[in-house]
């Protein structure tokens, strides 16, 4: 047995997983192929002439396009808010399958993620990647986004006016990935999409409507690193999402 093979065992033993799932959907992920295209909104009716600038809608045949597009609108050293003098090296869009019933929400990239321009690829990373394989899927199964796609200095707290500017973009996201299930890492990215100051503590465990989706909050894996004794509570939580997502399949 190599060391990896053993290192992900000790690590499904300290979860509590005693088994996988053998079943083929949880090996291949059925793509759904959908038209992304937002339906207009109508400007509300006041008696007042009120002129109406009309953008042009793009219409795009898959998420897969949806997506480039979206990250091209960002663009590569997006502006919209101070980040951009505060040292961050390049903007950290998302990753994972387009068509993907799964998505994890984290707060906002760290000095690995600025530096590769992937979210979650440090040690918190990696652990979110044993995660996601204990319920039986694969990392390249799931779409992993961030609320903010720029590095905060000395990774501190994204701040409002920053989560203002660039939380849209996740909005959209998540809209054309159109995933069953959401599931936010921590307590910042649980409260910024709840719109909440309830701790994590007492928002983990429990599942919220949000847009099309299940929103399930449970703690970050960097919180899991330093408190190891949380590792069975989150696992709790990703046993509900693979009950959710069998439920959603079946349906």
């Amino acid at each position: 047995m190599n060391d990896d093979l053993r290192a992900h065992l000790e690590f499904f033993g300290e979860l509590g997983v005693d088994g996988v799932r053998l079943e083929p959907e949880w090996h291949s992920r059925a793509e759904r192929q959908t038209t992304v295209n937002p339906a207009p909104v109508e400007p509300e009716v006041t008696g007042e002439v009120v002129e109406t600038v009309v953008e042009p809608v793009g219409v795009f045949t898959s998420q897969v396009e949806a997506l480039d597009a979206l990250r091209v609108e960002i663009g590569p050293d997006c502006r919209l808010c101070k980040l951009h003098t505060l040292g961050r090296k390049q903007v950290v869009f998302g990753v994972g399958n387009p068509n993907a019933d799964l998505m994890f929400v984290g707060e906002a990239p760290g000095a690995d993620e600025d530096i590769q321009g992937e979210p979650f690829v440090g040690k918190a990373g990696q652990l979110l990647t044993k995660i996601i394989e204990a319920i039986g899927m694969q990392r390249s199964d799931v779409y992993i986004a961030n609320v903010i796609k720029c590095r905060p200095p000395g990774n501190r707290n994204p701040e409002p006016d920053e989560v203002e500017r660039c939380e849209p973009f996740l909005f959209r996201q998540i809209d054309i990935v159109q995933p069953k299930v959401i599931v936010a890492l921590g307590k910042f990215a649980a409260q910024s999409l709840l719109r909440t100051t309830e701790p994590i503590t007492r928002l983990r465990g429990r599942e919220y409507k949000f847009r099309s989706a299940i929103l399930m909050p449970t703690f970050h894996p960097a919180y899991l690193l330093r408190n190891p004794s949380s590792k069975r509570e989150v696992w709790e939580d990703m046993k509900r999402v693979r009950a959710i997502l069998t439920e959603r399949d079946d349906s």
